[in-house]
Parts: structure tokens; sequence; C-alpha cells
């Protein structure tokens, strides 16, 4: 027995010591990093990477799962040598998991593609990159900014929102998953940004008569960690330049303050966030006035206090599906609104007003292949206005106004927005069906000219004591009603080849506010990428675009209908009494033609796009655009050899849609994007201009008569040039410079007087033709530079026995920051920037009078956006 048992304790004391020599040589000397990217190569944040081990020697520790930084990267150190299966994971994208990863000695890398779950996959997958070109959500004609690329955008809101414009088109709309305006959500909730570079000939956009061009953003539910920051930033008139038409600078001040929280409430399954916003500022406009006594000049401060309230939710219904919530809330009080150019400080007047959004979404996959869209709007808001004296108001053309600003009273406002969209797959056709529903109720009972207004032809009428006209409104201002809105549309995007794809759309439009009711729009476009590497795509579209009447301008038919309100209307009165002598004059009164449609544009373009290198891309588009039944006054009731045909009424307008537009616009751009050097993004974007128009709204009047032949006029500057460079040249250093350049714009010449007597100033000098004369051309260049120090490590969750926690480095100092590593990846960062406007303090001249009876005659009165500079401090945790 006690050789057995001494064998037996031999036997294990040798097993001991094998396994302590085995364990003794195990090495633990290996380094994975993980870089998760979708399939357009960008980066992922925030996802999940899980690795297990595939032998025994690896599996001897269990590791935790790792989230990725913002550079997308995972990171799990002193792993055991050996085989390892390494998976990832995020919200919307298929789960990926790759096998037989061998680690070695040293630093080892991996790289995974998560592609979209359902219908995005079946659009994308097995296809080789000529066909790829042809994906209209792809980036052949747009400019898909990736994870990555949107963590180099600055970080404020508002800093972001010029340079994603900047970098698009000029007349681009932000649009946030699918909802016009808004707040821009928390960058670690953002999943992608579309940028455009031409018109876009879908059948779901409503485009209007200016095209459909839309910054799209997309959000994604339980993205990141819990984040937030806190922010202030100052302006004082210290850091600005001078207006050089004011004698002294202008007294400025802004102190504006921010805080925001967002993050997981159930990671990958649902998130929040949450943001306040507020500012007392006040700026300054430059007022330039000949009076009486002299020319007058000074620059007049306009205060404003401000805040907002942003809330939103964002959750995943299930595997498929996300709903999301988000409320809004935005006030302002602005003082002395209306002063400035050649209005005196007695015409100030002040406005409050307030609106709440509320907004649900909800989106994914209905069977295998459909994918379903939807979202609601409900919006209230008010609007009040109080002027800062009570008296009527004195106007001499472009010389001086005085007197009260007789602004009174407001509306309120409670509109909704519905719509759903419904994709379809099936063999070669992609086809999208949706309905859009707008509306609301306008209840107003603002009030203005209420208690009359001189008007003098020039200065020394003024001095004489003769006003050309005198008019008042009367009556009661209180109007309300409904407007309701909708369009339905249907599209087909065809792959008749793989090099060629054939969309085929038609919208239909209507609006309760019209009787016609028959506004159907075809489109229909081509794709051609004719190459098999698919860097070259060619595009052609033609369609047909309308637009709704503005509320406003059914609200000014309804209110001065010459019956609940007039708008009284006396030639050559006396001064300062208008002397009615007890009869009552002539009113003005606005109508609605009856056979008025919506207006609508006739539109054609064309481009290509080429992808020179993996980080450079050039395109170029032509459009050509026809206006028709564009809004217009037509005076029914205009003066025959100095007399009315209708005694009873002045000017009787009546807004008719005959009124037309017709551009050329060329359009070349260029963008160079390589994060991995420097963070560098790079965009530069020329656009030619040819446009002109015969109407300057709905209730404009011809100068001669109701002749439009004579009214055509240009309407835009011919030459614009935009240009923007985000950089990080060093350690914890990032800047931004956006260049704009246009040519001059066009302006208007007239008399300054009545020539034809209907009580409109608008008479041009004969053989005038409108808009023919031209400002000087405008250039400026805005910055921001960024300085950030990052302390304390952020958990990422990676095992093996590494160091976990909190150690605090002060990365900055240490120099450890820069892309990838340092501030990027520290648990708290500070900013400290420096932004500014016309860093050279370009004068830039606008305000030019076009009046001939004017002591400013042909020259301007303003410059735009003399220098400012502004110095904020961020805390981000």
């Amino acid at each position: 027995m006690l050789t057995r048992g001494f064998f037996v304790v031999a036997l294990s004391l040798c097993a001991l010591g094998v396994a302590s020599v085995a364990s003794a040589q195990i090495d633990r000397g290996g380094k994975l990093q993980v870089t998760v990217v979708d399939q357009s190569g960008g980066v992922i944040p925030n996802a999940t990477v899980t690795i297990t081990g595939q032998e025994d020697p690896t599996k001897v520790v269990t590791l935790s799962p790792a989230m990725t930084s913002v550079a997308g990267l995972a990171t799990f150190e002193s792993l055991v040598l050996g085989r390892y299966t390494v998976q990832a994971s995020f919200d919307g994208f298929q789960t990926i998991t790759v096998k037989d990863v061998r680690v070695r000695a040293g630093e080892n890398k991996q790289k995974i593609t998560l592609p979209l779950k359902n219908v995005d996959e079946t659009l994308t997958v097995g296809r080789d990159k000529q066909s790829a070109a042809l994906d209209p959500l792809g980036s052949s004609f747009s400019t898909v900014l990736t994870r990555e690329q949107i963590a180099a955008l600055p970080d404020d809101p508002d800093e972001m929102e010029a340079a994603l414009k900047a970098m698009s088109p000029p007349g681009a709309t932000m649009r946030i998953d699918g909802f016009s305006g808004g707040k821009l959500p928390p960058k670690s909730q953002i999943r992608s940004i579309r940028l455009p570079r031409m018109d876009q000939m879908a059948a779901q956009n409503h485009g209007g008569m200016n095209g459909a061009m839309f910054i799209d953003i997309m959000t994604g539910p339980g993205l990141g960690s819990f984040r937030g920051s806190t922010d202030f930033t100052l302006r004082d008139d210290a850091l600005n330049a001078r207006n050089p038409f004011t004698p002294v600078k202008g007294d400025e001040s802004l102190r504006q303050y921010g805080l925001s929280l967002n993050g997981p409430i159930k990671a990958n399954q649902s998130s929040y966030s949450f943001s306040v916003n507020g500012a007392n500022d006040y700026t300054t406009t430059n007022l330039l006035a000949a009076t009486t006594d002299g020319t007058l000049a000074q620059a007049i401060r306009q205060p404003t206090d401000r805040y907002s309230i942003n809330a939103r939710v964002d959750t995943a219904i299930n595997k498929d599906h996300s709903l999301r919530f988000s409320y809004g809330r935005n006030a302002s009080e602005r003082r002395n609104q209306g002063v400035g150019g050649f209005n005196l400080t007695s015409t100030a007047y002040r406005t409050e007003s307030s609106d709440n959004t509320f907004r649900v979404s909800e989106n994914g996959p209905v069977g295998k292949r459909m994918f379903s869209e939807s979202r609601f709007q409900l919006r209230t808001s008010t609007t009040r206005s109080t002027s800062s004296i009570e008296a009527p108001t004195i106007r001499v053309n472009d010389a001086f106004t005085s007197g009260g600003a007789q602004q009174a009273g407001g509306d309120r406002r409670v509109e909704f927005e519905a719509a759903t969209d419904l994709d379809y797959v099936r063999g070669v056709h992609s086809m999208r069906a949706g309905i859009l529903l707008e509306g609301g109720r306008f209840r107003s009972d603002a009030s203005s000219n209420y208690l009359g207004t001189y008007t003098f032809a020039s200065l020394a009428d003024y001095l004489a004591g003769k006003p050309t006209t005198y008019s008042r409104r009367i009556g009661d201002p209180n109007v309300s009603f409904t407007n309701f809105q909708a369009g339905v549309y249907l599209q087909d995007d065809w792959r008749v080849h793989k090099t060629t794809m054939l969309s085929v759309g038609l919208r239909y439009e209507a609006q309760n506010l019209l009787k016609d009711q028959k506004n159907f729009s075809p489109r229909a476009s081509i794709t051609w990428a004719p190459f098999k590497d698919g860097k070259t795509t060619f595009r052609g579209g033609i369609g047909l675009f309308n637009d709704w009447l503005g509320a406003q301008t059914y609200e000014q038919t309804l209110r001065v209908d010459g019956f609940r309100q007039r708008e009284l209307n006396v030639p050559f009165p006396s001064y300062p009494d208008p002397g009615s002598s007890g009869i009552t004059p002539a009113t003005n009164r606005y109508l609605l033609d009856d056979g008025l449609r919506l207006p609508d544009s006739f539109n054609v373009n064309g481009g290509v796009d080429r992808q020179i290198t993996a980080n450079f891309r050039v395109n170029a588009s032509y459009t050509y655009r026809r206006g028709e039944h564009g809004l217009r006054g037509r005076n029914l009731n205009a003066p025959v050899n100095g007399v009315r045909p209708d005694t009873s009424f002045a000017n009787v307008v009546d807004v008719v849609g005959d009124g037309g537009t017709r551009s050329h616009s060329v359009n070349v751009g260029a963008n160079f994007l390589k994060l991995d050097w420097k963070r560098t993004i790079l965009f530069v974007n020329y656009t030619y201009t040819k446009a002109e128009s015969n109407s300057t709204g709905a209730f404009s009047l011809p100068a001669n008569g109701d002749d439009l032949s004579t009214e055509w006029g240009i309407t835009q500057p011919r030459h614009r040039l935009q240009g923007s460079i985000n950089m990080a040249p060093f350690q914890d250093v990032s800047f931004s410079l956006n260049v704009r350049q246009q040519s001059g714009s066009p302006y208007n010449i007239t008399t300054g007087r009545d020539n034809n007597g209907d009580g409109v100033f608008n008479d041009r000098p004969a053989g005038v033709s409108r808009n023919s004369a031209w400002t000087k051309g405008q250039w400026d260049i805005g910055g921001r530079l960024t300085y950030t120090v990052g302390f304390g490590t952020r958990a990422q969750g990676a095992g093996g026995g590494g160091p976990q926690g909190a150690m605090i480095v002060m990365a900055g100092a240490m120099g450890m920051s820069g892309f990838g590593g340092g501030a990027d990846n520290s648990r708290f960062t500070l900013n400290f920037y420096v932004s500014g406007t016309n860093l050279t303090n370009h004068e830039n001249y606008v305000g030019y009078s076009g009046v001939v009876t004017s002591q400013f005659f042909g020259q301007p009165t303003n410059v735009l956006n003399p220098r400012k500079l502004e110095l904020g401090v961020r805390f981000g945790f």
C-alpha cells in the first residue's frame, strides 16, 4: 500500500511539474487589433468585438468583449499565441464571425466588414464594382461620409451644419431621418451623412422650384457609451472689426452655453440624447440715412435672448425595426428689430417666438423583399410683435424712415407631416412607393400699417411737405384657415443591363387652397457605368416638379380682401393730415385667381462622376430649369389716363399664375478625403448660373402696365465658388477653413416716383430693364482652430490581464494623442477653440440703392459681416 501510495504521489507531482513548466512556457506576447468597417469602408465606432480561443492554450483565459473606438478599432493585449475566433456585431448590420485568426508574437491586425441587414443586403450582395456604381443610394452622384469622416467634422452642431453646407451645392437643405430641419443629433448617434452633388430626379422628391438637394443624415439606436459635453462661447466687440460705414465700432457681445447628454438605455437596442442651449447676445446693425440734419451713421445694438431644448429616444423594437422619438423647443426674444439701413431708431419693434416639435419615425423590413419607413411630425409655433412707439410712419424713399414700426399681434400655427415610403426589390427591379400628407391650422391677428404711412419720393419733397401717397390698413385683422396638401409617388429603378439603370417615376400632388388638382409630375433618368472598374458614372434626367402655394400668400388674400380689412390709398394727400374730408378713400384689395394652379418647373440635367483615386473624386453637371405658372400680381384696376376703372377701389391685385423663370447652371465639384493622413477633408465647388424671371413675388406688379415681356431680369450672381478644408496637422490640433466667392448681384433701378399713379414705387426710367444694375463681387474666408486635451482612459473592455480602468494620463501634455489614440480615446476631453468669419475683414459691399432720387443712388450703404471672432471651450466626457 505504501509503495502504491508513493507511486500515486510521485506521479501527481510529476504531472504538476509538467503543467507548471508548460504554464511557464505559455507566451502571452500577442496583441490583436480588430478594425470594424461597413461596406463603404467607413469605420464603425462602438461595435462589439468578441474573441474566443480555438486551441487549448488560447482557451486558458476568458476574454471580455471590447467596443471599438471612434476610429473603429478594438485592441486586445497580452494574448496567448495561437488561433482565435473573432466575432463583430453592430445594430443594423449582420454579425460576422471569422475563424482561425492566428495571433503571433507582436502586433496582429484583423479587418472585419459588416454588411447591412435585410433589404440593404439584398441590394448590395453579389454586385461587382460596375453594377454597384448604379446604386441610387451609392456614392456616384453623392458624397457618403463614413463614421470616421463624420468624427473629423466640428463637434459644435452649428459649425458642423455650416461645414456640411459648405461641402454641398448652393441651396442644399438638411434632412434628419427624413425630416427637414431640426437640430443635428450628437455625432456619436449619426450613422451616415450623404451630401448631394446634383439634382435628384427621384419621384419621391417634392423638390419645388429649386429642385431637390438634401443633406441626408441618418441615425441609429443604442450606439456608444454614456457621453456628454458642456460648452461656453464668448464673443466681444474687442475681437471684431469696425463697420466702415459707422464712425465707431459697434457694441457687440455673445454669451452662449450648452449642455448635452447621450448614451445607451440598453446597449445596441435603445439610446437617448438630451441637450439644452441658450444664448444672450447683441449684435449691431448699421444705420445710414439722409435726414434733414444731414447724413446719420451709427451702429445700433440688437439684443437677442434665446434657448432651445432637444430630447431624443431611439429604440429597436426588435432585431429588424427601429423607432425614434424626439421633442424640441425653441424660444427667442429679439429687440430693436426693424432698425438699420434707412430705418431710424423709432421704427424698432420686439418679436417673441416659440415653437414645439414632436417627431416619431419607424423603419424596418416587411417580409423578405420589402422595407418600410414611416414618419410623423407635429409642430406648434407662435409669434408676437410689439412696436417700441405707436405713431404713423414717414418714409422717404432710400433716404430715411421714421415714426412707429406699426407691428402688433402675431400668429399661431399647428402643423403636421405624415409620410410612408415602401421599398420592394425583385430581381433587376428596385421599386419605391410612398405618400406624403402635410397640413395645419393657421390663426393670426397680426396687424401692420394700422396708423398709416406717408411716402415721399425724395428728401426735397419731404422738406416741402408733399407726400406722394398715404396708405393705411383698417378693419379686422383676425383670420384663420386650414391648409392641406398631399403627394403620392411610384418609382422603379430597372437594371436593364449590368452597366445601365433606367429610372422612371410619377408623382401626383394636390392642395386644398386651389381648385385645380391636376398636378402630375412624370420623371425619368438613366445611369450608365461604362467601365468595369465602376469609377466613371454618367447620369441624365428629365422631369416636372411642383411647388406649394405659400400659406402667407393665401393669408394675405383673406385678410386684405377689401371688406374684412381694407388698405386705404390716398394719392397726393395733405400732410400731416391726409384730409379725407369725410370721404372714404379708395382701398386696395388682394384676390386669388380662380384659375390658379400649383407653380411647376420643367427640369433637364446631366452629369458625370469620376473617381480618380481611392481618395479623390471629381464631378460635373448641367441643369436647365424652366418655371411656369409662377405667382405674380395683376392689377385689375390700374389707372387709365389717370382714372381708375372702378372708382370704389384703388389697386385690385389678382394673384395669377403666368409668371416664369428660366435658368442654365453648370456645377463642377471635387473632393479629397484621406482620413488616415491628418484627417484631411477637402471640398471645392464651382457653379455658373444664368437665371432670369419676370416676377418678384405673388403681389408684385409689373412696372409698365401688365406687360410681362418687359419684366425679365437676372436674379442671381453668375459665378459662385465654395471651398472647405478640414485637417488635423498636428497632434491634438485641428482646423477648418471655408472660402466663399461670388460675382456681383443684380439690383433694380427705379425713378423713386409713382409715374403711372398706381401707388406703387416700382417705376423704372425709360429704356431700363429690371435688375439691370450690378453690385461688386464678394469673397470671404472663415475658419476655426481647435486644441484638444484628453485625460483618463476610456474603457475598452479588453481582456488578457492588460491594464484597466482609471489611470489618468494628460494626453495632450504627454504628446500621446493624434489620430486613433491620445485625446481621441480619452475618457475626458477639453476643447479650446477660436472661430472667425471674414478673417481678412474684406469689405463686401451690400445695400446698394437703386432709387434715382436717393442721395445714395448707385452706392452701397453697408458691408456684409465685418470680421468677428469667437472664443470657446467645451468639456466632453
